[in-house]
């Protein structure tokens, strides 16, 4: 089954909401410049939330970060605990050999060769984990680092997902697209936060959330 990354968690209380929900995967965002953002502390409390409620069956925990150093991603996940850490900046492929098998790079490609050459050029940092996605897509933009609810070109995801074991999909992913989406590109994952907002950065609505999850399911079946 296609996995489910809910990102832009802010609080435990929906943490647990977006977990019982059915999500595979759960993104904390460290980007200070995010309306998502999350202080490492209050992610520490989500996370011990999370695995003191559900023990083994706690969703995978993605902190994500932007042009953050790789002692400051290894501090604060040593203090959350994190499975794995998202790179979404400007990073260098030096900071994911040195992250290496714990951090995957997500991509903003503006066109088919650009995504290429950036699936190239970070092949050889994919994480082998089977966790992990080995590559995120997002949407295209030149000012803001992802959660932009802007859709990523069906072409280009199917230009990387041929190069890569393991795509996580996101960009401008909905309830009422998240189905014909995956039928079309066939991801490993996908990635959700403003998509399942009540319209408040990092407060997902119960409601989208399940939503969503039944949609992608309903296309597996």
């Amino acid at each position: 089954m296609t996995k489910v990354k809910i990102c832009g968690i802010i609080s435990p209380e929906n943490a647990l909401m977006v977990a019982q929900a059915g999500a595979d995967l759960i993104g904390l965002n460290f980007y200070p410049k995010s309306p998502r953002y999350v202080e490492p502390a209050q992610a520490r409390d989500i996370a011990m939330t999370l695995r003191d409620a559900l023990g083994e069956d706690c969703p995978t925990l993605v902190g994500v970060f932007v042009n953050a150093s790789t002692d400051d991603v290894r501090t604060i996940a040593d203090k959350v605990k994190l499975d794995f850490a998202q790179l979404s900046g400007d990073e260098p492929t030096d900071t994911l050999q040195a992250l290496k098998g714990f951090a995957f790079k997500a991509i903003r490609p503006l066109d088919e060769s650009d995504a290429l050459a950036s699936t190239r050029q970070f092949a050889d940092t994919f994480p082998v984990n089977n966790c992990a996605p080995s590559l995120l897509l997002d949407a295209f933009n030149p000012k803001l680092y992802g959660g932009t609810g802007e859709t990523a070109s069906e072409s280009i995801a199917l230009a990387v997902k041929g190069s890569v074991p393991r795509l996580m999909l996101a960009g401008g992913l909905r309830p009422e697209n998240v189905a014909e989406r995956a039928r079309k590109i066939k991801p490993w994952a996908v990635d959700v936060a403003s998509g399942v907002e009540d319209g408040r950065p990092g407060i997902k609505d119960e409601s989208k959330v399940r939503g969503f999850i039944e949609a992608l399911r309903a296309v597996e079946t």
